[in-house]
């Protein structure tokens, strides 16, 4: 499946989700912001709060958590997740198993992989893979280049360099 480019109508959503993903970085969490968009409303929003020590406490995981309480499967298939970054492997399943619709992410997998290389940034413990390599059905749009200098930036600081 192809990946689209970000349309003209995310892009404030794709801003507000580098605004939490940037007030995650503030509390002293990495900084990943998303929000679940149906029929033209914000309805949930998270930032990252791995900071703790659960590491599952991705805001796209919670989405999808959220999602599958509070939306009727129709409902989900037709929300919009909006995400500063590209969700990892275990954000992407839980994304495909709940039934969520299309997802436009600011920055890419491949962009935050490239600069943690570049950085000297150990790799996780997961394989960073792209949303089709585990979700191949979901729409997604991405990466959206108006804003990969401000990601790179907040990324750069949660890895304690200079961007």
């Amino acid at each position: 499946m192809t990946v689209s480019p970000p349309t003209t109508a995310d892009l404030p959503h794709l801003r507000r989700c580098v605004d939490l993903a940037r007030a995650a970085l503030d509390d002293g969490d990495e900084p990943f912001g998303s929000l679940l968009v149906h029929d033209g409303e914000v309805v949930f929003e998270d930032r990252n709060r791995v900071a703790g020590g659960d590491a599952t406490r991705h805001p796209e995981f919670e989405i999808a958590r959220w999602a599958a309480g509070h939306l009727t499967p129709e409902q989900r298939t037709a929300a919009v997740t909006y995400t500063s970054g590209e969700h990892c492997a275990m954000c992407s399943a839980a994304h495909a198993w709940v039934g969520l619709g299309r997802i436009v992410y600011a920055g890419s997998t491949a962009q935050l992989v490239a600069w943690h290389t570049e950085w000297g940034v150990a790799p996780g413990p997961v394989v960073p893979l792209p949303i089709h390599a585990v979700a191949p059905t979901v729409p997604v749009s991405g990466p959206e280049p108006s804003l990969a200098d401000e990601v790179r930036a907040l990324h750069a600081r949660a890895a304690g360099v200079a961007p």
